[in-house]
């Protein structure tokens, strides 16, 4: 049995309860770490009395469980990028309607591990379908509703690959040039969407993500709150 995760000493957390309602998704290339700082974040965020609720993509529902099998599958290598992204898609409504929007609504934080902005990365800016393409279907999928923020974990190609384990599913086995465009997209997104994006390095270690992460989650939060109250 591992021992129990004991977060690094973070500081003032107090900012956190202004996230209650806020939707924030945990992005970024395969070997990036961003499930092991989104438990961290949601344990941290849990400690200050914050309800949070947790859903993964593809998945979350039952539903969308069977959709991930499909997708993560390595025997489904002939699937074509556009199947892709609308399995993907597919997965994503029935997890909004069902998880996501009543979440929100009774004021918790919803934290995703991926989003629409995996679809864009992937099978849009590595996989070449139009990314206009991916957010008109996107706006289908969720109703036109979109995370308030979106953190991107970065991370070098290599140093990214040498984390992945040896048992890659049918996605992680795309090639280095694959996910050397996966990372250029999500930076490229993180440029277009600046106001709702945060980038995070991920190159360092864990503790060292975590501090980076509350850092930027924080200095969102009191943007967004100035941008509320007029300062």
């Amino acid at each position: 049995m591992s021992a129990p995760y004991i977060a690094p000493t973070v500081g003032d957390t107090a900012w956190m309860s202004s996230l209650g309602g806020c939707f924030v998704v945990f992005d970024g290339p395969d070997g990036s770490g961003k499930s092991t700082q989104f438990r961290r974040f949601a344990d941290i965020a849990r400690a200050t009395g914050l309800e949070v609720v947790e859903v993964r993509e593809p998945g979350g529902t039952a539903i969308g469980e069977k959709v991930r099998a499909i997708l993560l599958d390595p025997a489904n290598a002939e699937m074509t990028t556009r199947s892709e992204m609308l399995l993907y898609m597919a997965s994503r409504a029935q997890l909004y309607e069902q998880r996501i929007a009543p979440a929100i609504a009774s004021g918790a934080l919803v934290l995703a591990d991926r989003f629409v902005s995996s679809t864009l990365a992937y099978q849009g800016t590595a996989g070449g379908i139009d990314e206009e393409e991916i957010l008109a279907v996107g706006k289908v999928a969720t109703g036109n509703h979109w995370p308030d923020l979106t953190v991107v974990f970065d991370v070098d190609t290599d140093v990214a690959m040498k984390r992945l384990s040896p048992l890659l599913d049918r996605m992680e086995q795309k090639g280095m040039d694959f996910h050397a465009r996966v990372r250029s997209g999500y930076l490229a997104q993180a440029i277009r969407w600046a106001h709702r994006y945060a980038v995070v390095n991920a190159s360092v270690a864990p503790d060292a993500v975590t501090h980076g992460l509350l850092d930027a989650v924080a200095t969102w939060t009191a943007q967004r709150l100035a941008t509320r109250s007029g300062t």
